[in-house]
């Protein structure tokens, strides 16, 4: 796929989701340009790790809209994306998106981390994992953790980072079967927003108790 295909796929995405967030509450993003930056530029950023050079199997967790899963897919056909959020209305959007772009290398699924962590056929079956704002680091790490096989690895999108909350993230990877690799500070074109990958390999089993029931994870934080 050339350049000018890839691009022709962004385009009817982007007809697809304006046209979708007037009927909707997709986004809290409607400026023409913060659309672009905030949302496909920010999400093609996950490239900037050096950890989706193919062939992957990715989970986009918490994927809303599609972000930053359906720009990733349309931009890297040769990996296989899965794309899951727990608002049915998103997954809704998303999965027609798909079927109209269309994007054959992405699925979407309606649920919970917690819920396929839990699954035999989900758990430890992808190679990584990515999320945009999704939440701090020590829930994302019991969320995310048990989805990947042992070697993947989780791509954090996150904004300006705490050192305490990359503590916090790294003692709980610890926990549940991860260490930090590295993180990876840089700005969002034009806006100069802060940014920060953050990325956690696993590099043994997570414990079978991880992770936790639905909603326990953010409720009550590893640390």
């Amino acid at each position: 796929m050339d350049l000018g295909e890839r691009l022709e796929l962004f385009s009817r995405f982007h007809d697809l989701f304006r046209e979708a967030s007037q009927r909707t509450n997709l986004t809290a993003i409607t400026d023409e340009r913060d659309i672009i930056l905030k949302h496909y530029v920010d999400s093609l950023s996950c490239l900037l790790s050096g950890e989706l050079d193919g062939p992957h199997t990715v989970l986009d967790l918490g994927t809303g809209a599609g972000f930053p899963g359906m720009p990733l897919a349309m931009a890297r056909p040769d990996l296989q994306f899965t794309l899951l959020d727990a608002t049915r209305k998103k997954i809704a959007f998303v999965t027609q998106a798909i079927g109209e772009v269309p994007v054959p290398n992405a699925r979407a699924v309606a649920g919970r981390a917690e819920a396929l962590g839990r699954d035999p056929e989900t758990r430890a079956s992808f190679d990584r994992v990515v999320t945009r704002a999704v939440s701090a680091l020590p829930v994302l790490t019991e969320l995310c953790l048990p989805l990947l096989r042992v070697g993947g690895v989780l791509i954090a999108q996150k904004g300006p980072l705490r050192d305490e909350e990359l503590e916090a993230g790294m003692r709980a990877a610890g926990v549940v079967g991860g260490e930090l690799l590295r993180a990876v500070p840089f700005t969002l074109p034009v806006l100069g927003d802060p940014r920060t990958l953050v990325l956690i390999r696993k590099t043994r089993p997570t414990p079978n108790r991880f992770p936790r029931l639905d909603g326990v994870p953010a409720k009550t934080p590893l640390f």
